[in-house]
């Protein structure tokens, strides 16, 4: 790559980073404060999920002890909270747009950093850097 396109690369990876480093407090207060309320199809299960898809609040409607199936009960709260999770996952990935490649963020919402950091070798310091 001849040195005037290398400087190009060079003042536009700069132009990038200032970008993130800016915005990068307030993506962080986004992420904190996300909060996603799910209920089961029934409505009988609420789960409260926060940013990183763990359980903050569980709720059960009074009409769940008639039932006596308790599995059916146990698959039912762990269905509202997985879909509460992956909820708080897109939000997540909302708030990352306009930062980070879709992929990338889906990769470390999945606990993938591999992936990132592959590409981070490919695209940006041309495939040598990781190895």
């Amino acid at each position: 790559m001849d040195p005037r396109g290398l400087q190009a690369r060079a003042d536009e990876l700069l132009e990038e980073f200032h970008r993130l480093r800016d915005g990068v407090g307030e993506l962080q207060e986004q992420l904190r404060t996300i909060e996603v309320v799910v209920h089961s199809d029934d409505r009988l299960v609420t789960a409260t999920v926060g940013p990183r898809g763990q359980l903050v609040r569980l709720d059960l409607d009074p009409r769940v002890y008639r039932e006596q199936n308790s599995r059916e009960l146990a698959s039912k709260i762990t269905e509202t909270i997985q879909k509460g999770a992956r909820e708080a996952a897109d939000r997540a990935l909302e708030f990352c747009r306009p930062f980070l490649p879709e992929d990338d963020v889906r990769a470390q919402l999945g606990g993938d950093l591999n992936t990132f950091f592959t590409r981070l070798d490919n695209d940006v310091l041309g495939g040598d850097a990781f190895r």
